[in-house]
């Protein structure tokens, strides 16, 4: 039952990571790869609130701004020569900082299940656990 519970956890959390992937489509925004500097950016931080992820998203918008408007413009170089950087949107950052933690939830809870298995495996079920339990009370 606890391989099966869980099991169901893990499907439910791909369900949603299949929403939030048509979300980004549906809006034509960017699903971005693991590597992806924000992203990185994002789980180096480790956000444990929702108002941390609201930071983060402040300043991954601000950064994108401040980088593409020319106030951060390297001395000598021409801002009209800088190649153009298009500020993210705020629900791209959020849907893809979800998608991310929910690769992180499936990937603990294939671990868990590995774990269920082979725990199932060497000392089976519920029922055979009582039956061996009962066995031994008969005995003594």
């Amino acid at each position: 039952m606890e391989l099966k519970l869980t099991n169901v956890a893990r499907a439910s959390l791909e369900e949603l990571r299949l929403d939030y992937e048509d979300f980004l489509r549906q809006r034509r925004l960017a699903l971005y790869r693991p590597n992806h500097p924000a992203l990185m950016r994002f789980k180096a931080r480790r956000c444990a609130t929702l108002d941390e992820v609201r930071a983060w998203v402040a300043e991954e918008v601000g950064k994108a701004r401040t980088d593409s408007d020319g106030h951060k413009a390297s001395k000598g170089v021409n801002v009209s020569e800088r190649p153009c950087v298009s500020v993210p949107k705020p629900e791209e950052l959020v849907a893809n900082a979800a998608l991310s933690l929910l690769n992180l939830a499936c990937y603990f809870l294939n671990r868990q299940l590995a774990a269920q298995a082979e725990a199932f495996e060497k000392e089976g079920g519920f029922t055979e656990r009582l039956y061996r339990v009962r066995q031994q009370q008969r005995r003594h």
